[in-house]
């Protein structure tokens, strides 16, 4: 993928960085100077608002795992410095002359992606998000962990005055995650099953439970079987207990894995239906292992996606305000993002963190 990067500048504060610094003057952003480094608040030059570009004023930005990646650069993308944060909610402060569509004082939204070429062949037919110069909002470019961010109008999304703003960051990341593959390979009398009762995963189970899918819920824990029939399963399984999967063979028609963990995926495939999917949004490292004679005889499918092109994901909004879908969250200051990031890093979370600005 070619990512275009943007200079940063950045100059330390006076005092100490875990100190609350009260109303932010100019701008200020908690940046990350190398992989697995604690986060340091420091002023950072924006620079001239492009044509097209929106400035936002940060309200709540969730932390989403792919940030833990990033700080650690585990998928050995991270440009370091980094100002991380993809899940923002906020008010627009400024306007390029250029932008469209969108209004100084508007609640909006950015995700994973901050801009996209707008004229290649995969933004001319509404996929913007695979374009090969799509700019993801924390790779090269200033994310959300800050007093502001800025991001293509195009990439800039209204939030309905019904949502929850301030639970309503993990959708625009995580919830269109699991959104896309549900639009794109489900329909109201699929049944459908998610591997991961986790951030990804909660949200699926209610996107798909509102879908009208008849809904499996996979997961390690038992003690997340009532929340799962909380959030819309119909079933739920332990992806250990084989017995319970070997009596799923040939049932469902798509199977989302929202873990980046290695499982026993020849059983995990036997539970597809003929012209079933097994389709992956976790980030496994590892290759997956995957007989082809085992998706040739039954027509059966493996396929991935990232988040989701600007009208999916307002698609993806609309649909949540009206079915009233939210991510079930905990909330942080942003002051105490380190901790954030330990109780991310502790599995314990349930079932996604939100950072409260508070500069």
């Amino acid at each position: 993928m070619s990512v275009s990067t943007t200079t940063m500048s950045y100059s330390p504060l006076a005092e100490p960085a875990r100190k609350n610094p009260g109303k932010a003057a100019g701008s200020l952003a908690w940046v990350a100077r190398g992989p697995g480094q604690p986060l340091v608040l420091e002023r950072v030059d924006l620079g001239p608002l492009g044509a097209e570009e929106v400035e936002v004023a940060v309200e709540h930005c969730g932390l989403c795992h792919s940030d833990l990646s990033m700080l650690n650069n585990d998928w050995g993308i991270s440009q370091f410095p980094t100002i991380l944060g993809h899940e923002v909610v906020g008010t627009v402060t400024a306007l390029g002359p250029n932008t469209k569509g969108i209004a100084v004082g508007q609640r909006v939204g950015i995700g994973w992606d901050a801009g996209s070429c707008m004229h290649c062949r995969q933004c001319m037919s509404g996929n913007h998000h695979v374009c090969p110069e799509v700019q993801p909002t924390i790779v090269g470019h200033r994310g959300g962990f800050a007093s502001h961010v800025r991001a293509h109008w195009a990439w800039v999304f209204p939030l309905p005055d019904q949502m929850n703003l301030a639970d309503a960051g993990p959708l625009l990341c995580g919830g269109i995650t699991v959104f896309s593959p549900l639009v794109m390979h489900a329909g109201p009398t699929s049944r459908v099953g998610i591997i991961g009762i986790g951030g990804l995963g909660h949200m699926a189970v209610k996107f798909a439970a509102a879908f009208g899918c008849d809904v499996t819920a996979f997961t390690s824990s038992h003690d997340k079987f009532d929340e799962a029939k909380r959030f819309g399963a119909n079933h739920v399984v332990t992806t250990g207990d084989v017995a319970a999967i070997k009596g799923l063979a040939g049932s469902l028609d798509l199977l989302i894995d929202t873990v980046n963990a290695q499982l026993d995926w020849a059983s995990l495939v036997n539970t597809l239906a003929p012209n079933g999917r097994l389709h992956l949004v976790g980030a496994v490292l590892d290759p997956i292992p995957v007989s082809a004679f085992s998706l040739i005889m039954q027509q059966r499918a493996v396929s991935g996606s990232p988040s989701g092109p600007p009208e999916m994901i307002r698609r993806m909004i609309d649909f949540a305000a009206l079915h009233g879908i939210a991510p079930q969250t905990e909330h942080f200051p942003m002051s105490k993002i380190d901790q954030a990031f330990d109780r991310l890093k502790s599995g314990k979370a349930r079932y996604r963190v939100v950072l409260d600005a508070d500069f």
